[in-house]
């Protein structure tokens, strides 16, 4: 009989102590690529995502990883844990920031400028290009090139390419249009500068800003796609080609 109550009781807290162990792991939201034909020539990129006002998790986590891992490019883990950054930025190529949630870490703040000093790569997507941050100016000033503040209703518009010899838009269509949310990206005067690569334009409308652009930075090299609400933009062959090229150009391969 003893045999008989000890077998469940085990069994309950084997079950208890799995899903806990489970539990902690997942709170992090750190999920890897698995990219069959991952190689020790791909380059190893860290994305955080996580905020408001996006789907971060279907359209960075999941499409986004998916194309930067296809063939091998890229190695990519993915993260909502802020907190976490310092840690993958000693193994990391390049640090992709889709995230409008608040990178309240000092410490943590500091490696993603340490980082950059160290001239590794960064790209900057969507929500990234926001001032997000009141208490963070050196993210837009330093990292980003200054930042958005609105935006048009969803809707579509025409994306121009202006440097159709940039690495970064190779392969690029040179005028297309989609949907998505046009940013009222603005440089910093501040700031170290922008080279334009892509900019946007809709119909009756004299107001023109970038969509694709590099920032000046004198030791890092940036790249920033301001495009990427939905699948209007995460599902096209531009906004793929462009993505790959990006973290490619910034890794220097």
């Amino acid at each position: 009989m003893k045999i008989n109550h000890f077998f469940p009781n085990s069994f309950r807290i084997f079950t208890f102590l799995t899903i806990a162990f489970l539990s902690v792991h997942l709170s992090s939201c750190v999920v890897k690529s698995a990219a069959g034909n991952t190689s020790s020539k791909s380059i190893r990129v860290l994305m955080v995502g996580g905020g408001s006002s996006h789907d971060f998790d279907r359209w960075y986590k999941d499409a986004d990883v998916k194309t930067l891992a296809k063939d091998g490019l890229c190695s990519v883990i993915y993260t909502t844990n802020t907190d976490s950054i310092a840690e993958y930025l000693k193994q990391t190529d390049v640090l992709v920031l889709t995230n409008n949630q608040p990178i309240a870490n000092l410490a943590v703040r500091q490696s993603i400028l340490d980082f950059a000093d160290k001239g590794n790569g960064i790209v900057l997507l969507h929500a990234a290009l926001w001032y997000n941050w009141k208490d963070w100016p050196e993210y837009n000033l330093q990292l980003a090139g200054g930042g958005s503040r609105g935006h048009d209703r969803y809707g579509d518009f025409q994306v121009k390419v202006t440097d159709q010899n940039h690495p970064v838009t190779k392969g690029i269509e040179p005028n297309f249009t989609l949907k998505d949310e046009r940013y009222y990206y603005i440089p910093d005067p501040a700031a170290p500068g922008i080279e334009v690569l892509a900019n946007n334009s809709v119909a009756g409308s004299e107001k023109i800003f970038p969509s694709v652009f590099i920032v000046k930075n004198p030791k890092a090299r940036i790249a920033a796609i301001a495009l990427g609400h939905d699948a209007e933009s995460h599902d096209i062959s531009n906004y793929q080609t462009l993505l790959r090229n990006a973290v490619t150009w910034v890794a220097k391969k």
